[in-house]
């Protein structure tokens, strides 16, 4: 594979279908980014692995598996942005896909001006996510260092997912604020997500066990009703 990159990034396509491939490989061509194209699940891990892609697009439907299965599998490698792509566009269809680690969701027939767009707003969050400047955050016993992706509560290092990661990440750089359930979605799932939240209350239900907190006393994760979350304050978490 060559290493030199296209302006605009690497993006691994996955998609058995060439009426679907072909004409899409070629509007990510003209609009600066480098496309790879694979039609099946065993060729989406090994190009994976091999071109280093900066965004992997998952077509669910896969001739030797099943697209789900590749997006777990791919979470469990790196944090290699994945947009899923998929004829099914069900409420809970998109809630799997995020849970399982997907930044983004697009359902066939989809507009190829409309994809791009998200695919760079995707690029966006992950860069943003993982700039080197950002300095390291602490609050009481819980330290979190965005640039290197770890955090760790009381010296151990908690065993967080991607979306994990990013929520504390994003609550902990607002503590002391209300951040809204909206902004939650937006900045750590899909600017452009509509519909229910309850992918956010599952994630925060994971992060409150993993940090110990109790919901009806929480030391972190404070349920604003009707509202959001917020986040400890330094300060308060200090005078406990």
């Amino acid at each position: 594979m060559a290493t030199q990159r296209a302006p605009g990034g690497r993006i691994l396509l996955v998609e058995d279908e060439d009426s679907i491939s072909t004409p899409f490989a070629e509007a990510l061509r003209r609009e600066g980014f480098e496309p790879l194209v694979t039609r099946t699940a065993a060729g989406a891990l090994e190009m994976a692995e091999d071109a280093e892609p900066d965004l992997v697009m998952l077509d669910l439907s896969l001739p030797d598996g099943d697209g789900r299965d590749v997006c777990r599998e791919l979470r469990r490698r790196s944090d290699v942005p994945i947009v899923m792509l998929t004829a099914r566009g069900t409420e809970m269809d998109r809630i799997l896909g995020l849970e399982l680690g997907a930044d983004d969701y697009v359902v066939k027939p989809f507009s190829a001006r409309e994809t791009i767009s998200r695919i760079r707003a995707v690029l966006r969050r992950s860069g943003t996510r993982n700039g080197a400047e950002e300095k390291a955050l602490r609050i009481g016993e819980l330290e979190l260092d965005p640039a290197a992706r770890t955090a760790h509560l009381g010296g151990e290092q908690l065993d967080l997912s991607r979306k994990e990661f990013d929520l504390l990440a994003e609550l902990m750089r607002n503590a002391g604020r209300v951040v809204t359930r909206e902004d939650l979605m937006a900045k750590v799932w899909d600017v452009n997500w509509f519909g229910s939240t309850k992918t956010l209350d599952v994630h925060i239900g994971w992060l409150r066990r993993k940090l110990g907190d109790d919901p009806t006393d929480p030391r972190y994760i404070e349920t604003v009703r009707g509202v959001g979350f917020r986040f400890a304050a330094p300060e308060a978490e200090a005078s406990r």
